[in-house]
């Protein structure tokens, strides 16, 4: 063999351990972030669960979530049954065993009717939760990243939003039977829960536009960024791999916030006549059916509702300040 044959081979027999040393370098490189990933949310998940009171409301919201999920398993009753003979003979009975939260004037079963409303608010507040998140996040990071002439046309458009009265929007949105913006869209009316859960969300999504944007502002300075921009990332890539990621904290928590906020809302509304219609059941208009009977022996008929409203809102206010403390990463161990 040549001693050119033996240089060709020294150089390839180099590059093939020079390869693999590299793909095990990258391979250690991906496994200790992955670890430290795991490590963070560990972590996180440690110092929520040692918030006891935000333990508690977690819970306590799983398992109305729960049961308003298996409503028909925890309750035989027909929500809106037929006012039959025998259904409207049954009227106006206290809480007994056989209905553990009484019936109502019209001989209902109030357990079931209170375990579907359940089932309506909380199917609003997330939709809302969910929708106004992805809308601030959207709007809050290309003004916080791009700055300039993109930052002042989004923050003048969420300023738009934030001087509207929403009581007022949210009443005459209630008024218009088929909301159609002069025949350019379909949307579904503003008494349906898909209506409610867009227009809630359409006036609810500026405050978390305005925290996503504060915290782009301070990360895009930042030395990390600086080092991905050096390795040729883009703007989403930065966005959506580097400072999203940094910035989930309080997403999370407004999100979460947001989900009780909206429930109250949405209950508020239905209380005034200009949320869910009947014959469809939610918290709100279950309350005003009964809002004549304080004082009374049908009180019970105004004080389930009442409470599981009370609840479901402290629960996901808990929760978020839960959130709040364990996300945050001057937390004390």
């Amino acid at each position: 063999m040549s001693s050119f044959d033996e240089h060709r081979q020294i150089r390839e027999s180099g590059a093939a351990i020079a390869g693999s040393v590299g793909s095990t370098a990258l391979i250690d490189e991906a496994t200790s972030e992955l670890v430290i990933v795991r490590s963070q949310w560990r972590s996180v998940a440690r110092r929520f669960f040692h918030h006891r009171v935000a333990t508690l409301a977690l819970l306590i919201f799983i398992l109305l979530a729960l049961a308003a999920l298996g409503a028909n398993f925890i309750s035989p009753y027909d929500p809106n049954p037929p006012l039959t003979a025998s259904v409207l003979s049954s009227a106006r009975e206290s809480p007994s065993a056989q209905h553990l939260f009484g019936t109502d004037k019209l001989g209902r079963d109030q357990l079931s009717r209170i375990l579907v409303a359940l089932g309506q608010s909380l199917q609003v507040g997330l939709g809302v939760a969910l929708l106004s998140t992805i809308i601030g996040v959207t709007v809050g990071s290309l003004a916080g990243f791009y700055r300039g002439w993109i930052d002042a046309l989004l923050m003048r458009f969420t300023d738009l939003f934030l001087v509207l009265p929403a009581l007022a929007v949210l009443l005459i949105a209630a008024k218009n039977p088929e909301p159609s913006f002069f025949g350019l869209f379909d949307l579904p009316p503003a008494t349906s829960t898909e209506g409610m859960i867009l227009l809630l969300a359409a006036l609810g999504w500026m405050p978390m536009a305005r925290i996503v944007r504060g915290e782009y502002l301070s990360l895009r300075e930042r030395e990390f960024v600086e080092a991905a921009r050096a390795a040729g990332a883009g703007g989403p890539r930065i966005i959506l791999r580097h400072l999203l990621p940094n910035s989930v904290g309080p997403i999370v928590v407004f999100a979460t916030l947001e989900v009780g906020l909206a429930i109250l809302t949405e209950a508020t509304l239905s209380f005034l006549g200009a949320g869910v219609q009947i014959p469809a059941i939610s918290l709100g208009n279950l309350i005003a059916d009964a809002e004549d009977t304080v004082g009374t022996d049908l009180a019970y008929l105004i004080l389930f509702p009442g409470l599981v409203l009370f609840l479901i809102v402290l629960c996901a206010n808990f929760i978020g300040d839960g959130l709040r403390d364990a996300l945050d990463p001057r937390a004390r161990k």
